[in-house]
């Protein structure tokens, strides 16, 4: 829908914000985009040839941090891609020498206006995710703090739990997550202490019977 609605924009009156490009490296006249990938895609379902740009002369670093700005700034971004693009912000800063703990705790401003460095780290968290829980976090049916927990387990652990769930038809809750985070820590996680903390009876999930006032 919102694709749509951005093709009809540039039908009726063009492109009104430019896009930013650089020059790619040991190429004659070839250019990649930094800013404007829905914009240039838009324009060609539009059926335009050409489009308005800005040139940048970047390296793929400051690339690769112009993009995740230009991203996160999106109207509806899921958990995913916010945590993907965060990573490869923190990977590129590094590149470019400023240690990813300092990006956190000395500005906030070094990599995001509107979140802590601790909230960032915890979006990037989620990149530890095997990509069917990692579904599961974009679809909203495992919050985002349980989320982070579960990121801590190895890949064979979440694959159980992946099992488990899909089997019992349930996620975990907070609490479930933490003691599952524990066990792997730990070194003691097993399918069968899997199975008990997960077959344990939730409030909201307990059967209730109403029966009419009158």
């Amino acid at each position: 829908e919102e694709m749509n609605r951005l093709i009809d924009s540039i039908q009726q009156q063009g492109i009104l914000s430019p896009l930013i490009v650089r020059p790619i490296e040991n190429t004659a006249d070839e250019y990649e985009v930094v800013s404007g990938h829905r914009r240039l895609r838009a324009a060609e379902k539009a059926g335009m040839k050409e489009v308005p740009a800005f040139i940048y002369a970047l390296d793929r670093d400051a690339a690769a941090i112009a993009v995740v700005d230009s991203n996160l700034h999106r109207e509806h971004i899921l958990p995913s891609e916010k945590a993907f693009a965060y990573k490869m912000k923190m990977e590129a800063m590094s590149h470019q020498g400023i240690a990813c703990g300092q990006v956190g705790h000395k500005s906030r401003d070094a990599v995001s206006d509107t979140e802590s460095g601790r909230q960032i780290q915890r979006y990037i968290r989620l990149t530890h995710l095997i990509p069917p829980i990692l579904d599961m976090v974009d679809e909203r049916r495992i919050a985002f703090t349980p989320a982070v927990e579960l990121s801590y387990l190895i890949p064979k652990e979440q694959n159980m739990l992946f099992s488990e769930m899909e089997y019992g038809d349930c996620t975990p809750n907070l609490s479930q997550t933490q003691r599952l985070k524990s066990l792997s820590m730990q070194g003691i996680f097993t399918e069968e202490r899997l199975f008990t903390i997960m077959s344990e009876e939730k409030a909201n999930q307990k059967e209730r019977v109403k029966i009419p006032t009158d």
